[in-house]
């Protein structure tokens, strides 16, 4: 980065990082959401079932004796996905906010028309 300001330089360590925190949230929000769907799949199962449920801890499975209890259990796992998503969202947001003013700033600083 010879001929290139220390403050270039430093928004420039400052774009790489926000552009691997992006990355990152938005891997984990994808597998929130991963997890979300495959819970309701789960919920709308339990739901519709008739016969024994059994649910697993570990590598074990163990028979289910109050369905309604499990039903209560995974609809607050459901919510506290979406509270984590949610949360996440605004990560994000607010990692593309800083992204695009860390971008345009280069870009200018380099003499590059700001990117849309």
């Amino acid at each position: 980065m010879n001929g290139i300001s220390p403050q270039l330089q430093n928004q420039i360590t400052q774009f790489q990082q926000v552009q691997q925190q992006l990355q990152a949230v938005t891997t984990q929000k994808m597998q929130y959401d991963a997890q979300k769907r495959e819970l309701s799949r789960t919920l709308e199962e339990l739901k519709t079932s008739t016969g024994a449920v059994y649910k697993s801890s570990g590598s074990l499975l163990i028979k289910v004796e109050d369905k309604n209890a499990l039903v209560g259990e995974i609809e607050e796992s459901i919510e506290m996905m979406d509270v984590r998503i949610n949360s996440l969202e605004r990560q994000e947001n607010s990692l593309k906010e800083r992204y695009t003013v860390l971008q345009e700033t280069i870009n200018t600083a380099m003499g590059n028309r700001p990117s849309q």
